[in-house]
C-alpha cells in the first residue's frame, strides 16, 4: 500500500529507525538483539515516541512498517517501548 493511500490520523517518521540502522540490521535475523538494543537507544530520550505514547493513551495505535518479517521489525520493538509505562507515568 502507498502512504498516499493509507487514511492515517498521523505518520511519526521520527519514531522508525535511522537509515543507518535499518541497513546495517538489513533484516538479519541473527542481527536482530542487537537491532532491538540500537533501536531502543536511539528512541531515549525522543521526544516523538513520548507524543506517540501520550496521544495512543487509552486508543487503539496502529503501527506500520514495510517488512515482510512479521516477528522481527521495528513495530515488534516501537510496539514493546510503547507498552511499558513511561517514567512520568511510574511516579
Amino acid at each position: 500500500m502507498k502512504k498516499s493511500d493509507a487514511k492515517l490520523d498521523s505518520w511519526m517518521k521520527e519514531v522508525a529507525p535511522s537509515t543507518k540502522l535499518r541497513l546495517w540490521y538489513g533484516h538479519d535475523s541473527e542481527r536482530f538483539a542487537e537491532f532491538r538494543r540500537r533501536y531502543a537507544a536511539e528512541l531515549k530520550g525522543n521526544p516523538p515516541l513520548a507524543e506517540l505514547r501520550k496521544l495512543g493513551k487509552g486508543r487503539v495505535v496502529t503501527l506500520l512498517y514495510g517488512s515482510r518479517e512479521l516477528k522481527r521489525n521495528h513495530a515488534i520493538v516501537l510496539q514493546s517501548l510503547l507498552q511499558r509505562k513511561s517514567p512520568a507515568s511510574a511516579a
